[in-house]
């Protein structure tokens, strides 16, 4: 590994950990960001995400991403790009394997189900509940509570996004717990694995919503982004049928939007005259991110992104019936808390805000099969879409 420019976080200097560990049981030569990047490969937390809606809900079809290969793809890409800016990888990589770990089932159709649930009670927030799963509810260890992960962990996987001038509850939870500096920006590598995720869902889903049928070649040529990309690939391999080229282009326009990611970001470094990991969270903007060109660019995929594939009548009809099974297994435990399993239900606390919120804990740590089991033991048939 090469070494790493100044402006990157340095295991060495971290802010350390929220419960004092002792030396003596460490294993493995490893250090602070290697630590937590392990840890969260090993929760259980991250293994539900295999049985987690990334877009297709429950897909039964093999090919299709779930949570679990999406976070595997944006670490991936935001190594690449920390690699190239000198960065440090292991920690980027701990913020995109770990950054969708507080989705619930069924991906933002269960979490708009979750949020109207605990309406009276602070909401839901799958960002703060990243920090709630790896801060509390995942213990694998006997003397603390959570993975015990370092404070620039959850720093980036915090504010990744941006400074948060308004928590909502659970991350202002976390906050008190540890505080995260919220009102700062976040380190390089914590803004580089948000500008990964961007780039991997923005192209994958396409792939995906071409296997699924919901979006063709023809539809995608509209965007400028995609136009331009295919008559590059066109051109470079004119012999080929198109049906060959598809994961050309989609592979081409990843590899054009991370090459614009480190161009961009190295000015912006420079042109702040960025020279220590301090002076990126001090800048008072965001560094790691596209040009103006490629952020337009961006903009307008996202727009027929959503039009044609994440509001496709299909995706929502299975996103209606998704929101009835979360809203449904909150109504039955919030009615008679003994449905719940043992150690949640001999956990529950007394206070009303208290147990909806441990209810939602409950619920959002379920992968999509789960919930899908559990309420039709608990509230009987459910008719769901063709291939949920």
């Amino acid at each position: 590994m090469r070494p790493a420019a100044p402006w990157a976080s340095d295991p060495a200097a971290s802010r350390g950990r929220l419960h004092q560990e002792q030396k003596s049981i460490e294993r493995g030569p490893r250090d602070a960001f290697q630590r937590d990047r392990d840890r969260i490969v090993h929760s259980i937390s991250f293994r539900r995400l295999r049985h987690k809606t990334q877009v297709f809900l429950a897909p039964d079809g093999d090919h299709f991403r779930v949570r679990l290969t999406h976070s595997l793809e944006v670490a991936q890409i935001g190594r690449v790009i920390a690699r190239a800016l000198g960065l440090n990888e292991d920690l980027t990589e701990a913020l995109c394997l770990a950054h969708d770990i507080g989705h619930p089932p069924f991906g933002h159709a269960g979490e708009t189900a979750l949020e109207a649930a605990l309406a009276a009670h602070g909401g839901f927030d799958h960002n703060g509940h990243t920090l709630r799963a790896l801060m509390l509810l995942e213990s694998p260890y006997p003397r603390w509570p959570g993975l015990n992960l370092g404070w620039e962990t959850l720093e980036g996987l915090a504010k990744h996004n941006g400074p948060i001038h308004d928590p909502c509850w659970s991350l202002a939870e976390a906050d008190a717990a540890f505080p995260l500096d919220l009102a700062q920006h976040s380190s390089l590598e914590a803004q580089v694995a948000a500008i990964a995720d961007d780039i991997a869902y923005d192209n994958h889903d396409i792939d995906d919503g071409m296997r699924a049928g919901l979006l063709t070649l023809d539809q995608l040529l509209a965007v400028p982004l995609v136009a331009r990309g295919w008559d590059a690939v066109r051109a470079r391999l004119p012999d080929l049928p198109p049906a060959r080229l598809t994961g050309e282009l989609v592979r081409s326009q990843i590899g054009a939007m991370v090459n614009d990611v480190i161009e961009t970001t190295r000015a912006a470094i420079g042109e702040a005259g960025i020279e220590t990991a301090d002076d990126v969270r001090a800048a008072g903007r965001a560094l790691a991110g596209f040009s103006a060109a490629m952020r337009e660019d961006e903009r307008l995929l996202k727009r027929f992104m959503y039009a044609e594939l994440y509001h496709h009548p299909s995706q929502l009809a299975a996103a209606e019936r998704a929101g009835e099974i979360v809203a449904g297994l909150f109504a039955a435990y919030a009615d008679d808390p003994r449905r719940l399993p043992n150690g949640w239900r001999e956990a529950l606390p007394a206070d009303a805000t208290g147990r909806a919120r441990h209810i939602a804990d409950f619920i959002a740590g379920m992968t999509d099969r789960y919930a899908v089991s559990r309420y039709r033991e608990l509230l009987g048939p459910i008719d769901l879409p063709e291939g949920f």
